[in-house]
């Protein structure tokens, strides 16, 4: 799915939380929003997915204005916070009802969240535990599966690696490549992690008081010496 940002601006009274006046992602590209505490990556992905409005503006997918149109939620997948899921049930009782929004059947949600089974390593699936009873890693995955269960072309995570442990981090760089290489899917994601970000993404947008400062390509990396000059960070 491609994406096009037009003379984007949201303000938070004297705030400014996003202020791009122009930029696009190409169709497959893995996107990773790097930042500051502040600099607006979760404000960006709330316009994206109309669950805020902008002050002027507007953001397309293929074509159409996310606020006016509402076909581009059949395509797309996204996972912010808990506020995306629904705590009273068990996971596989939210994979049901999230499949069902899509009209899929149980067999075949039993197929998708299957390959997910490596990344959650047995401590997802038939469990009777409520998702509210959940660790915040396992709350973190259920997620994230909600959020890819459809084959979405469109894929939104913000903080993605927050509270995984290393292996499950590992598994989820490992399950989103392969996810964007077999789908040719758009994934964006958000994240403090550096490391991660220049690992997985193909491409990275800097930002800082919701503009998109620096815009660098990162194949094999080429972004991580531009990122450790901005941020005087160096991996352990």
């Amino acid at each position: 799915m491609k994406i096009r940002i037009e003379q984007l601006k949201k303000s938070f009274g004297e705030k400014v939380a996003a202020d791009i006046p122009d930029y696009g992602v190409a169709e497959g590209e893995i996107l990773g929003l790097v930042g500051n505490n502040g600099a607006g990556k979760t404000t960006l992905f709330r316009l994206m997915l109309d669950l805020l409005r902008p002050d002027s503006g507007r953001i397309l997918t293929d074509g159409k204005d996310v606020s006016r149109d509402e076909s581009w939620k059949e395509t797309t997948g996204a996972y912010m916070d808990e506020s995306f899921l629904i705590d009273y049930l068990t996971p596989d009782e939210y994979f049901r009802f999230i499949g069902k929004i899509y009209g899929l059947d149980k067999t075949t949600i039993d197929e998708r969240t299957s390959r997910f089974d490596r990344f959650t390593n047995g401590e997802i699936r038939g469990q009777k535990t409520y998702i509210r009873n959940l660790s915040a890693g396992n709350k973190q995955k259920t997620g994230i599966i909600g959020a890819m269960l459809h084959n979405p072309s469109l894929l939104i995570l913000d903080e993605p690696f927050n509270f995984l442990d290393p292996t499950s981090q590992s598994a989820l760089k490992h399950l989103l490549k392969e996810y964007n290489r077999d789908t040719g899917a758009t994934i964006l994601i958000s994240s403090h992690n550096l490391t991660h970000t220049v690992e997985i993404s193909t491409r990275i947008a800097l930002l800082e008081h919701g503009a998109v400062i620096r815009d660098l390509p990162n194949m094999q990396g080429a972004a991580e010496t531009e990122l450790e000059s901005y941020f005087e960070w160096k991996e352990a």
